[in-house]
């Protein structure tokens, strides 16, 4: 049996699924031949003997290997230290969980994953200052749009907030957490590190990092480390574009075998939960709150047209139904290319228009299942259409999935589980209306989308995943716990079960 860090030259036995599986000249199990990265050839079982390293399969699913489209990497990683605060039912439940967490290595308590949209009480300064004393204390909402800080973290961070709530907003909520996402390089590598294992035991082979950093250097120390888990391409944000351009690389351009330069990423609006998402009407209760735009539509056509003349990609934010409008329209400016990330509120003029733009949809679907609640109060009155996943597709656009980890879980099987079921926790189906069938929602899991998936046919890289039942078939829980046998990279095995 192989081990991890073999390299495979044939996989034996394997059901072979997914995107261009229905092309296969006969039923049944196939064996994959593989020979420098990529794959050679496929036969029936049996008919071509095993050469080289042998991977057996044992009848498993074979499929192209997944991709996450949306990680913030080293904020993802380090969530897994910091205090899980998904369970605060109000700011009082919160701070008094903070008061208890442990110690991180800079003498500060750091929690993560709150949702205040629904807090029945107020967060204050003097609330969290008193059930955490003198301790920097930071608390950063699930969509890493706000951060709540004590006094200590205010005096720490020598910041003024804007009222008497200790909460910190977009572009200062940012601000913060680059901060603290800034641990020691020795630190912070451990953590992906560890990260990138877990994901590649979900079968992940390659994410698209959007860390607000710059991540040429911090990724070409990785790999010069050692870090082989998984390919990456990492994004690069405005304040960082001069010095992109200074490079003279493009999007594509691969740095390594498995570090490619990635897009500019440029955020346009805020969030549905801290209603800062940009929308064409009011948010319920407060008249004159249509969101905020954070860049002039002006500016990001600017932006974007700069971009695009030096080779690069953009990787357009836009939750809201007015700031994807101004996406798309900067596109149709541009003649830029990339993608919309997140796309939660869509007007029904703008759904044709990503197919028409070639704009690729970069969702979350697990965001529909953790949104579905404020979707339906907070945007109440909007007329635009919430995670329209099945009118995009039907539009012919692009759908790439991904977590926006660590806002959910860096798992694409539960991304494919919530586009195809709309569902989780036994609770009714959400706007079922808008699930897609399983053979795109594993498309879209992969590197090119929905529109350009990964498949498993001679001269393909050999980045294949097995895993223990078809996809394709499984109900919403067998998607959620899907068992995954064994992930190769360009053939290398980065993962295998015990």
């Amino acid at each position: 049996m192989s081990a991890v860090g073999a390299t495979v030259s044939t996989i034996v036995d394997a059901r072979i699924t997914g995107p261009g599986s229905e092309l296969l000249p006969v039923e049944g199990a196939y064996d994959v031949f593989i020979e420098g990265g990529r794959v050679t050839d496929l036969a029936p079982t049996g008919a071509v003997r095993p050469v080289g390293e042998v991977l057996q399969a044992g009848g498993a699913w074979l499929i192209p290997g997944l991709w996450d489209h949306h990680v913030h990497t080293v904020s993802a990683a380090l969530t897994r230290q910091r205090e899980p605060l998904g369970g605060a039912g109000s700011a009082h439940h919160a701070a008094h969980i903070m008061s208890s967490a442990r110690l991180l290595g800079r003498g500060i308590r750091v929690g993560a994953g709150f949702r205040d949209a629904f807090w029945p009480d107020e967060p204050t300064l003097e609330m969290l200052d008193a059930a955490t004393g003198t301790i920097p204390t930071y608390l950063i909402n699930a969509d890493l749009h706000s951060v709540w800080l004590n006094s200590a973290a205010v005096a720490r961070e020598q910041i003024t907030p804007p009222d008497a709530s200790g909460m910190l907003r977009e572009e200062p909520a940012f601000e913060i957490t680059r901060r603290l996402a800034a641990a020691s390089p020795d630190d912070a590598d451990e953590a992906v590190a560890d990260l990138a294992r877990h994901a590649a035991a979900r079968g992940v082979v390659g994410i698209i990092d959007l860390d607000m950093a710059w991540n040429a250097d911090s990724w070409s120390r990785r790999v010069a480390a050692g870090f082989d888990s998984l390919r990456v391409e990492f994004g690069t944000y405005p304040s960082q574009l001069s010095r992109l351009i200074e490079t003279g690389w493009q999007s594509g351009e691969r740095l390594s075998e498995l570090i490619t330069v990635g897009p500019l990423k440029v955020i346009t609006d805020g969030s549905l939960g801290t209603r800062t998402a940009a929308c064409s009407h009011p948010y319920p209760g407060d008249p004159h709150n249509h969101g905020v735009l954070t860049i002039p539509p002006a500016d990001l056509v600017a932006l974007m047209t700069d971009a695009t003349a030096h080779g690069f990609s953009c990787a357009i934010h836009a939750i809201g139904d007015l700031a994807n409008t101004h996406a798309l329209d900067a596109f149709a400016a541009t003649g830029a290319t990339g993608t919309i990330e997140h796309a939660q509120l869509v007007a029904a003029v703008d759904i044709p228009r990503f197919a028409r733009l070639g704009v690729g949809a970069s969702v979350q679907p697990e965001h529909a299942l953790d949104d579905r609640d404020l979707s339906d109060t907070i945007w109440s009155a909007q007329i635009a259409r919430p995670y329209p996943f099945r009118e995009l597709v039907d539009a012919g656009a692009n759908l790439l999935f991904g977590s926006d980890a660590p806002v959910a879980p860096l798992d694409p099987w539960a991304a494919m589980a919530s586009a195809i079921y709309r569902t989780r926790d036994g609770r009714p189906p959400w706007q079922v209306e808008q699930a897609i069938d399983a053979r795109v929602a594993l498309a879209a899991s992969t590197h090119g989308g929905s529109a350009a998936p990964g498949r498993i046919e001679p001269g393909t890289v050999a980045d294949l995943v097995l895993c223990a039942q078809d996809p394709l078939t499984a109900s919403e829980s067998d998607l959620r716990t899907m068992p995954v046998r064994a992930t190769l990279l360009g053939g290398r095995v980065t993962h295998l079960e015990d």
